[in-house]
C-alpha cells in the first residue's frame, strides 16, 4: 500500500519528466523548423524570426481562450449556475472542500443531461468554475460526489488550466510553423539561396519531416501530459477527503455510465472528470488507441486509488 504522499510524489516526478521532455522536443523542432524556413526565403539566420511570428499569432489565439476560458466553456456546455436550495450537497461539498484546500469557493454551475461527469475551468483560483451534470447529482452520494469535487478542486489549486494553455500555445507554434513551412515548400517557388548545395538539400528534407511529425509528436506530448495531470488530481482529491473510496465508487459509477455528454465536444473533452465521448471512443488497439486518449483508463485510477485506501 502507498500513502497519498508518495504516489503525489510520484505523480509529480513523472509529470516533470513529460514537461521537460515536452519542452527539449518543441525547442529543437523550432529550431529546425524555422531554420529550413528561414533557409528556404534565402536568409540563413532569419528562421527564429518566423518562430517568433508563430509564437506570438499562437499567443494570441490561446491567451484570448485562456483569459476567457469560464465563459467560452460554459456557454458551450449550455451550463446553468447551481441552485443552493436544489443542489444543496453541491453547494454545502464545495464550501467545505474550499476551507481543505485553502483557495475560494469556485462559481458552481450544473449541465441539464444524465450523463455523469463534471470539470473545473477558469484562469486561477480567484476565476474559478465547478461545474457537474445533473446526473452526477443524482447518482452520486454525498461521500462519491465530495470525491469528483475534490479532483476538481485539485485541477483548479495546481493551476492545470493554465499549464495546459502554455502547453496549446506550445503545439500551436509547431502547428503553425510546420504548415506555413509545407504550404512555402510544396507550392511557393526554389530558395533564393542556390549556394548551399547538398546541406541546402538536407536541411530542407529534415525540415519537411520535422514540419509533417513534429505537431504529431507535440499532440501526443500534450495529450500525455493531460492524462497524468488526471492521476494527480485524483491522489490530491484523497489528500483533501482523506477517504480514497469516495473517489472509487464515483469512478466506477461514471464508468459504468455508457452515455455520452450531448454538450462536449473536442475542444474541452480534456477539462471532464473522465472522457464524455465514452463508448464512441472505443474501437482502438491496446496502447496506441491509448496515446490519443485525454484519460487514463478509469480502470488505472481506480487501481491507483486502491493502492491508497
Amino acid at each position: 500500500m502507498k500513502n497519498i504522499y508518495e504516489v503525489a510524489s510520484a505523480n509529480k516526478r513523472k509529470s516533470a519528466i513529460i514537461l521537460v521532455l515536452f519542452v527539449l522536443f518543441i525547442g529543437f523542432s523550432i529550431y529546425i523548423i524555422s531554420q529550413a524556413v528561414g533557409f528556404y526565403l534565402g536568409y540563413e539566420l532569419s528562421g527564429l524570426g518566423v518562430a517568433g511570428v508563430a509564437l506570438i499569432i499562437s499567443g494570441l489565439m490561446s491567451f484570448g481562450g485562456y483569459y476567457f476560458s469560464d465563459r467560452i466553456v460554459l456557454s458551450i456546455s449550455r451550463a446553468r449556475p447551481a441552485d443552493r436550495n436544489k443542489e444543496f450537497n453541491f453547494f454545502t461539498a464545495c464550501e467545505n472542500l474550499s476551507l481543505a484546500a485553502d483557495i475560494p469557493k469556485p462559481r458552481l454551475f450544473v449541465i441539464e443531461d444524465t450523463a455523469l461527469n463534471a470539470f473545473a475551468t477558469g484562469r486561477n483560483p480567484e476565476h474559478a468554475v465547478i461545474c457537474i451534470t445533473s446526473g452526477l447529482i443524482d447518482s452520486l452520494d454525498r461521500t462519491e460526489l465530495e470525491g469528483v469535487i475534490a479532483h476538481e478542486f485539485t485541477h483548479i489549486r495546481n493551476y492545470d488550466t493554465r499549464l495546459m494553455s502554455i502547453v496549446t500555445v506550445l503545439v500551436g507554434v509547431i502547428a503553425l510553423l510546420g504548415d506555413w513551412f509545407l504550404r512555402m515548400s510544396w507550392h511557393g517557388g526554389k530558395s533564393r539561396d542556390r549556394d548551399k548545395g547538398s546541406f541546402g538539400a538536407v536541411i530542407m528534407i529534415v525540415g519537411i519531416i520535422f514540419a509533417i511529425l513534429s505537431p504529431i509528436i507535440a499532440q501526443l506530448i500534450k495529450l500525455a501530459i493531460s492524462r497524468r495531470r488526471e492521476f494527480m488530481a485524483d491522489a490530491g482529491a484523497v489528500e483533501l477527503t482523506r477517504q480514497p473510496l469516495g473517489l472509487i465508487l464515483a469512478l466506477t459509477k461514471i464508468s459504468n455510465d455508457h452515455e455520452p455528454l450531448e454538450a462536449a465536444n473536442k475542444a474541452t473533452a480534456h477539462l471532464y472528470i473522465a472522457n464524455p465521448f465514452k463508448d464512441k471512443i472505443k474501437g482502438g488497439v491496446g496502447w496506441f488507441s491509448g496515446l490519443f486518449n485525454t484519460h487514463p483508463p478509469i480502470e488505472e485510477r481506480i487501481k491507483v486509488l486502491q493502492q491508497m485506501a
